[in-house]
């Protein structure tokens, strides 16, 4: 009776509440009727009353639950399906009250008061002589916090993972101990390569071993779950592994498990940290979880009195959006999970506007399915995964096998003046339309700045990954990352107006912009986008607009590029179609342009992979979609003979590039300008305008590209037509 009697009183005072909007406080009840005067205390309440309201009929002017300051930790997802929904009149809205701080978190907060001197002298052995006066303890058990999740490995051709528990002081990430602190370690003389599942080495699975170069090593001997994070074998292929042994003796390390390539050593990236060793604490910042006792151990950055210290515990999103439409979620702070922040499947026209996700383990905002594995080796052509909601997983890998894969990503979603930084493996992934029938998505991500997005997987962990077909990545500051800070897949999307800096900065064979490996992802266009200090000039292999692998019909037009690409602003490997117009060039590391027609130089020995019966390409062109049919034959005729064999019944149409344009386009201070590679190699150069000197920009020391009216470029080449670039970047904030 007494639970019948509290089921009545919740729905009587849900019935007094204001018809179009509820109220949520940590200081609030969730008996009250949800005014703003007795608020609710959970959003799961709110939740249930906005059901109950729109049984009654959706206001016409929406419903809004208004979110009071304070931070609302999750036990679990926070869940909206399509019983949640507006409509196209009348929206659902999630909003934080004007001018309030309101934080939706997946941690738990640990008081200051529960980190203590350490006085155990085994532990304070096992650190350096510089940290012993400054190591504090808290013992997560007595707050609640048991589930400390596992090291896992991951990286190139592995799923992406939840990170275990990970520590946040005062809203920034604490760094796990490791070493070396800054820099990082070479790997020495490889003694055995380890497994090679890339090329389906799976018989006898094992680690490789090899030489360090670092005799810190010796102190590691028998410290159990150690690991060392690096680029093991090519510049764009990450992987973190465990140490298996450590033989002193011989000077070398074995891993536990392969890496997708072997390891090889001697390039500059082939270097390594050591992660998780207590031994290895020995700077502010630094942290180390014992997870057999719980003890957690920290040398703070400064006094933790009054810090807001926060330790992550939720694995799934924070917020799920799977069928809802028309919903708006506006305002708040997302932090501290471990796997996903948002994530979004089906529906339509949901907006994210004016939030700031950060510091979760996997990706920031997630729009479509991910994948399990289930092939049980690291691998690429071998891979079999499942469709899985709600997690990364193999994403990568299943559409490299399912390239028209459709992702149930929904449509005319947005991301509109976020911030999104310290996510540990990206910070957007955006779908939208088909790819098999190229209908449009229209699904978007402008004004947003998304930074800082690879705290874990440092390889293809893009601060936008875009795919489907028609979507739109604009106005956008992208930077800080290692390898790309756009991937993408599919057709018809345009990345337009973005400021893009400081990426692929320790990584090679990487770009600030990428595609590749499917000819039949047409249509795309990189256009009026600032791009600068994009790679390194001593990184040989790093490029800004990446069209990789027979890329084709991508349009680059309109952009400013300002130091960057050691390989090639504009770097394409067998393309046709690839028009690059009215764009500036300035103080490249390389040349502003360089195709290789691969098939007659690098690539002759991987001909049967991609062109034959069960190749690469054939299966994309014929089977993933069909390129001589609608609608691939009609939106893109100029691709239907791209298998067609050549007159010499040998070679294909699409091994030859064609209709390859460079035109208009203004070079200044570059060393080398073009660069084409191998017989058959094929660009059209129009009439371009190469200088050494300053054309007349309106301020070049400030960055500021914009030509001057008067610019020696209008009278020299009265064909180029004036760069919008004080429209790059992100606009106001949003109302």
């Amino acid at each position: 009776m007494r639970v019948i009697m509290a089921v009545v009183v919740i729905l009587i005072s849900t019935l007094n509440a204001p018809a179009d909007e509820f109220f949520v406080s940590p200081f609030g009840k969730d008996a009250n009727p949800g005014s703003r005067e007795r608020p609710f205390l959970t959003l799961e309440r709110a939740r249930g009353a906005v059901r109950a309201l729109k049984q009654h009929g959706m206001p016409s002017n929406g419903v809004t639950v208004w979110i009071r300051a304070g931070t609302y930790a999750l036990d679990s997802t926070f869940s909206l399906g399509a019983e949640d929904s507006g409509t196209k009149e009348s929206r659902v809205v999630y909003s934080a009250w004007p001018g309030e701080a309101v934080r939706i978190s997946g941690g738990k907060e640990v008081p200051a008061d529960a980190f203590r001197l350490v006085r155990d002298p085994m532990t304070l052995a096992r650190v350096p002589p510089e940290t012993r006066d400054h190591l504090l303890q808290a013992e997560l058990p007595s707050l609640g916090v048991t589930n400390f999740g596992q090291h896992r490995q991951f990286g190139h051709g592995l799923p992406v993972v939840p990170a275990p528990l990970e520590l946040f002081l005062n809203d920034r990430p604490m760094r796990l101990a490791r070493y070396p602190n800054r820099g990082a370690i070479a790997i020495g003389e490889v003694i055995d390569p380890g497994s090679v599942p890339r090329i389906g080495d799976y018989t006898d699975i094992r680690g490789g071993t090899f030489r360090y170069t670092d005799p810190r090593h010796a102190r590691w001997t028998g410290v159990p779950d150690v690991w060392l994070q690096g680029f093991f074998k090519y510049g764009f292929a990450d992987d973190q592994i465990r140490i298996s042994a450590i033989d002193t003796i011989a000077g070398t390390v074995k891993l536990a498990s392969p890496h997708m390539y072997g390891v090889g050593s001697g390039e500059p990236f082939n270097e390594y940290v050591a992660l998780n060793l207590l031994e290895e604490l020995d700077e502010p910042g630094e942290w180390y979880l014992d997870r057999t006792r719980g003890i957690m151990f920290l040398w703070p950055p400064h006094d933790l009195n009054g810090a807001r210290i926060t330790v992550s515990v939720l694995d799934g999103p924070l917020i799920s959006l799977e069928g809802v439409s028309y919903l708006t979620l506006q305002g708040v702070i997302l932090e501290c999970g471990r796997g996903v922040g948002v994530y979004l499947e089906e529906g339509e026209q949901n907006l994210l506007r004016r939030c700031v996700i950060r510091n979760v383990g996997t990706v920031g905002v997630m729009m479509g399915l991910g994948a399990r594995q289930t092939f049980p080796h690291i691998t690429a052509d071998d891979y079999v995964g499942v469709p899985v909601s709600r997690e990364v997983g193999s994403i990568h890998a299943h559409a490299y096998r399912n390239t028209a894969w459709d992702r149930k990503p929904g449509r005319a979603h947005g991301i509109s003046h976020c911030e999104i930084y310290g996510t540990g493996s990206g910070g957007v992934i955006l779908g939208g339309g088909s790819k098999k029938d190229l209908t449009l998505g229209g699904s978007f991500v402008e004004d947003c700045r998304i930074h800082d997005f690879d705290r874990r997987n440092r390889a293809l962990a893009a601060g936008v990954l875009v795919d489907g077909c028609g979507n739109r990545v604009s106005h956008n500051e992208i930077f800080n990352g290692d390898l790309q800070a756009v991937f993408v897949r599919g057709n018809e999307h345009v990345v337009e107006y973005n400021i893009i800096h400081d990426v692929a900065r320790n990584s090679n064979d990487a770009s600030a912009w990428y595609l590749g490996r499917d000819p039949s992802d047409q249509g795309n266009v990189v256009r009026y986008n600032f791009f600068h200090h994009i790679g390194r000039a001593d990184r040989k292999w790093t490029m800004r607009v990446y069209c990789d692998d027979a890329t084709c019909n991508v349009l680059v037009e309109g952009n400013v590029f300002y130091r960057v690409a050691s390989y090639g602003t504009v770097y394409s490997n067998g393309g046709h179609d690839i028009v690059v117009r009215n764009n500036i060039f300035i103080e490249g590391y390389g040349p502003a342009f360089q195709l290789k027609s691969m098939w007659y130089d690098f690539g002759m020995d991987e001909i049967p992979y991609f062109f034959g019966e069960r190749g690469v390409y054939t299966l994309r062109l014929t089977q993933a979609v069909d390129i001589k049919h609608p609608p691939y034959s009609v939106k893109y005729p100029a691709l239907t003979d791209w298998l067609d064999l050549m007159p010499d019944g040998k070679t294909v149409v699409g091994m030859r590039p064609r209709r390859n344009i460079f035109d208009r386009n203004v070079l200044v201070k570059y060393e080398e300008t073009f660069r084409l590679v191998g017989k058959y190699a094929q660009c059209d150069f129009g009439v371009n305008y190469i200088t050494q000197r300053d054309p007349g920009f309106r301020n070049a020391a400030a960055m500021d590209f914009q030509l001057k009216e008067d610019s020696e470029v209008y009278r020299d080449l009265p064909t180029f037509r004036r760069i919008p670039f004080e429209q790059m970047g992100v606009r106001g904030t949003s109302e």
